[in-house]
């Protein structure tokens, strides 16, 4: 049995309370008897055997959270004087953990219920994030110099200090090493890994990150994790913390900008998404189903996934029926089995009542709409709902049906099409207003062979983090490219894509006299 305590200040610290973590397949197999028995560890009413697969983290208490803060503050004051290239060095090293932990950290994301599909591309996506490119990139962003007029002029970003990151239940494991890059800043960092799937967060700080930060010599409390109670309001009221990462619903985030705010913390806020997808009449609309059909990853249940697609009047009927054909191959299964993208969905009186909204309101349902169980019979008790598409006429009375107007976090994707005989010109405007009117902001795509279509949308919309054009993946990532972040209900008031590496740093800028001869003058500007 795997018990992970938390790591603070460089040191373990267990605890005689422990939440449980038992395989995903567990669950599925025998729900209620799996629950049962997680709430009986829980609780402390009994011990696991010691040849089980059951794992376990120990859950901290008030007096550790704390000290967590302390342990980061003093680590910040050490660790935000080191040299760019050496925290350049750390994201190096935490590549090459991911790369040596690629199989035992897939198989714990999958222990705690992500497929084996989706927790590989979540790691393709952090190699991206510490790829030689993105790093170089984020290094030449975090320091500048400039001669003019006999002085030497530097543009440096400095650390903010300490770190927070609240990570989300839905895709934990990855945020969790996706807010540790503000490391690479100088700051410090704290994790609270989810009391409800804490493993692959112990799991991603304390095998991943923090040899990788001792590897570069980095001080003890540089990162610390931990699972526990909610610690927003600690975090509030810390003068150690300067900075929230905070992922979760729109609400609750945009409400912690505020008190962030009236706390004197910097908010980084990963919201909902509710992307859009624009599929022009020149489309290929193989490579354009490809990426729709993302919008079921994980049964809907990931933020940068597309929720909503326009379609070109012109081949709304073709697009409609290759994403039912597209989408009637998508099935449930065990999260360790090959090829497997749906999981159960957590909110599935919720679907059925948007689903039901929406055809009330004038949508037709192409496919889907039923429950599954594990192996994709239908069933009235199943966890796993089917791939669902919808088609909704006009762009003006989209906007009134839920299923559009709000993200859905399940795999529900409508397809609206625009009404018929609108000249080209005025429809790709009405289609570019339409989506830069989205509250939302995460990402978004367009499909056209037209290059004067695609470069009129890209000079046209200003909504969201990342704008993706004639992709085969609309979730996807790349080197250089950042990977989160985004505007609106995504990001709040400060609100933009994000590499975190940058987001937690401020902006300083130095004037100072050239050196003299045979001196370069580099060190006292932290180079």
């Amino acid at each position: 049995m795997q018990t992970y305590p938390a790591l603070v200040g460089g040191r373990d610290i267990d605890s005689d309370q422990h939440v449980y973590v038992l395989p995903s397949d567990a669950i599925l197999t025998d729900t209620f008897g799996g629950l049962a028995l997680k709430r009986r560890l829980d609780q402390g009413e009994l011990e696991p055997p010691e040849w089980s697969t059951i794992s376990r983290c120990a859950l901290a208490d008030e007096r550790t959270v704390q000290e967590s803060l302390r342990a980061a503050a003093d680590a910040a004051a050490e660790w935000g004087h080191a040299p760019l290239d050496i925290r350049i060095r750390l994201g190096e090293r935490i590549r090459d953990r991911l790369i040596t932990k690629r199989e035992a950290f897939t198989e714990v994301m999958i222990m705690e219920g992500r497929t084996r599909l989706l927790a590989e591309w979540e790691v393709d996506g952090l190699l991206d994030i510490f790829s030689e490119q993105t790093l170089s990139w984020c290094a030449e962003l975090m320091h500048r110099e400039f001669r003019h007029g006999g002085r030497r002029l530097v543009i440096r970003r400095l650390a903010d200090g300490v770190v927070c990151v609240a990570p989300p239940q839905n895709a934990p494991h990855s945020n969790a090493i996706y807010g540790a890059a503000s490391l690479l800043a100088g700051n410090s960092v704290v994790v609270r890994a989810p009391r409800s799937i804490p493993l692959g967060v112990m799991y991603a700080v304390r095998e991943i990150i923090a040899p990788a930060l001792a590897d570069v010599g980095a001080p003890p409390g540089t990162v610390n994790v931990l699972c526990g109670p909610p610690m927003l309001q600690d975090w509030l009221a810390s003068p150690h913390v300067n900075d929230i990462i905070y992922f979760g619903g729109t609400a609750k985030g945009l409400a912690l900008q505020g008190a962030c705010v009236a706390a004197g913390k910097k908010p980084i806020l990963e919201l909902a998404g509710n992307d859009c997808a624009v599929v022009w009449r020149d489309a290929d609309l193989d490579l354009a189903v490809g990426a729709l059909t993302e919008a079921f990853n994980a049964s809907g249940q990931i933020c940068n996934v597309p929720n909503q697609v326009i379609a070109h009047p012109a081949i709304a009927g073709d697009l409609t029926s290759r994403l039912a054909a597209a989408a009637a191959q998508v099935k449930p299964g065990r999260p360790g089995d090959d090829g497997v993208v749906l999981t159960p969905v957590l909110a599935a009186d919720r679907f059925f009542a948007t689903l039901a909204s929406a055809l009330r309101g004038g949508a037709t349902l192409v496919c889907g709409g039923r429950r599954l169980d594990v192996d994709g019979a239908p069933s009235a008790a199943g966890f796993f709902i089917e791939p669902t598409v919808i088609r909704v006429g006009g762009l003006e009375a989209a906007r009134a049906i839920e299923a559009v107007r709000e993200e859905t976090f399940f795999p529900l994707l409508p397809v609206i099409v625009p009404d018929p005989g609108r000249p080209d010109d005025a429809l790709l405007d009405d289609i570019v207003r339409f989506v830069n009117t989205n509250p939302y902001g995460l990402r978004n795509s367009l499909w056209a062979a037209d290059r004067s279509v695609a470069d009129r949308f890209v000079a046209r919309v200003h909504n969201g983090g990342v704008l993706k054009v004639n992709d085969r993946s609309h979730c996807g990532f790349f080197p250089y490219m950042p990977s989160h972040g985004g505007t609106g209900r995504t990001g709040g008031a400060f609100g933009e894509a994000s590499y975190m590496a940058i987001r937690t740093t401020h902006l300083q800028a130095i004037s100072m006299p050239d050196a003299p001869a045979g001196r370069t003058g580099g060190a006292p500007c932290g180079r």
